[in-house]
């Protein structure tokens, strides 16, 4: 039996709008349903409730399906990525919020996010398309699974040779992603959290000058070398320095 109508019908119906399997009981009479899942169902019908959603509880989750799957998704960037010119790549990951309702697994309160939700972590490259996304559970920090979510993604490139690019928020400014990065020869740009050394560093970019400020607000950065040591169990590990460039923003209505 091929599994291929009921994977179209279940993307379908979630590009549609249709996110429960019950809806199934609607679609499968659909015309446009019917023309997208294939020959068959324009003959009789597609899938009913029970159908679909056995094949997505016990089918799809399989251990091989679910690997096959995330391999979809990195052919379709690939068939893309085939077609653009380009001469790096620029990763971008983060995490976002995905609210759910009910008691769906996994689910959990996110004080950040003030709410019950998903919390996925995404990256994306610079042209849009999404390399990689990681389902998790909704109360994990936002860097949690960065490095199983990006090593995949590093072994496709690194075959081709091309310039790699990383950026991310202040959540993932760790010692081991440094470390990751470097030893893979990626450049990267991760925002710091702000620390009284940054503070510092920048303290004569934040004295308001004398007048009054134009109505767009006046941008200054200054550049140092900034080094973070990870705790190992002999000691410590040295990540290269890095060079930090932290704003400081200056707007008319601020005193």
């Amino acid at each position: 039996m091929s599994w291929y109508p009921l994977l179209r019908q279940s993307v379908y119906s979630r590009l549609a709008g249709y996110e429960d399997t019950n809806d199934a009981v609607r679609l499968a009479r659909d015309p446009a349903m019917q023309a997208v899942v294939g020959r068959r169902a324009l003959e009789k019908q597609a899938a009913s409730t029970n159908t679909l959603s056995r094949f997505e509880t016990e089918i799809l989750v399989t251990e091989e399906n679910l690997a096959g799957l995330g391999q979809l998704n990195a052919e379709w960037v690939d068939h893309a990525m085939a077609r653009t010119h380009h001469r790096r790549i620029i990763l971008d990951m983060d995490s976002s919020e995905s609210p759910v309702y009910g008691e769906q697994e996994g689910a959990a309160y996110n004080g950040h996010f003030e709410c019950v939700c998903y919390h996925p972590l995404y990256c994306f490259n610079q042209f849009g398309d999404c390399e990689g996304a990681v389902l998790r559970p909704g109360n994990v920090h936002s860097a949690e699974g960065w490095r199983e979510a990006l090593e995949p993604i590093f072994k496709r490139y690194g075959k081709t040779g091309v310039r790699l690019y990383f950026r991310a928020d202040a959540a993932f400014a760790k010692p081991e992603v440094y470390l990751y990065l470097e030893e893979h020869s990626f450049l990267y740009a991760i925002r710091l959290p702000a620390s009284d050394i940054l503070e510092r560093e920048i303290e004569h970019l934040l004295k308001r000058p004398e007048g009054e400020l134009a109505e767009k607000p006046i941008i200054r950065c200054h550049d140092f070398q900034y080094k973070e040591l990870p705790q190992t169990g002999g000691g410590q590990s040295g990540v290269a320095p890095g060079r930090a460039i932290p704003p400081s923003r200056l707007r008319r209505d601020q005193p």
